[in-house]
């Protein structure tokens, strides 16, 4: 199912100051001032959506949400490449998974992904659809485990349980997710997103105390991903994390 969405009024801090906001100012002087200002912003996201076959069949039903982020080479305009990996793709063949799967694309390499966006993304979802908010996890591959790293340690509070494939991030962040599930993966040969890059995460990670999952796939190269969306028991993982309860 194809879903655009465009979102106006999210509130951001403006970078220009509002005449009516400021305090008198004496000329010849450098005197402190305080911006306060409303401004609106127009976001848009194209994405998959794929409900589970018994949505809507018990009204006081909630489903766990997964948010996918594909990898640089699916980015673009062209909603069909969003299929060629992961959860969407086995979706496209058939496979059928119990809870909600929102896999948005990235417009361009360039704009990567932007967790203003991916936020809105997700707040537009859950108000739609009938989605645990206790329940939701983020995955994603290469470009898309950098955007999970850093979607998550922005939000830490949104999310029960992350799966990082073949990505990196800013270790001096990790720690916030340590009262979340976390299981990462990376393949030991893979030459487009070095090893060290997942492993100082995990190292950060374990540091601050938190519990962490880590598969290396030691005959790997880049695509680690295969191997790890196919595996059943990643979903069985993810599933079993409730947000506020302790890391399994």
């Amino acid at each position: 199912m194809f879903r655009p969405i465009h979102l106006a009024g999210l509130a951001l801090a403006a970078a220009a100051l509002s005449a009516t906001g400021a305090s008198a100012q004496t000329p010849g002087a450098q005197e402190p001032q305080t911006l306060n200002k409303s401004v609106s912003k127009t976001v848009t996201a194209r994405y998959l959506l794929s409900l589970p076959k018994e949505y809507g069949k018990d009204p006081q039903k909630r489903w766990p949400l997964v948010m996918f982020l594909h990898g640089a080479g699916e980015s673009g305009s062209d909603l069909e490449k969003v299929k060629v990996h992961g959860p969407p793709k086995l979706v496209a063949q058939g496979k059928e998974f119990p809870f909600i799967l929102v896999s948005p694309q990235a417009p361009s390499v360039r704009d990567w992904w932007s967790n203003e966006v991916l936020i809105a993304l997700l707040d537009e979802v859950s108000e739609k659809y009938a989605v645990d908010r206790d329940r939701v996890y983020l995955t994603g591959l290469s470009m898309g485990g950098y955007g999970t790293w850093n979607l998550a340690t922005a939000y830490p509070d949104r999310f029960a349980a992350i799966a990082p494939i073949c990505g990196g991030g800013l270790p001096r962040f990790a720690p916030r997710l340590k009262n979340m599930g976390v299981w990462v993966f990376h393949g030991a040969k893979d030459d487009a997103v070095k090893l060290h890059e997942s492993e100082e995460m995990v190292d950060a990670l374990k540091a601050s105390g938190a519990k962490v999952k880590f598969t290396v796939y030691p005959d790997a190269g880049h695509d680690s991903w295969t191997e790890t969306y196919n595996n059943p028991e990643l979903y069985t993982w993810l599933l079993q994390h409730r947000r506020g309860e302790a890391p399994k």
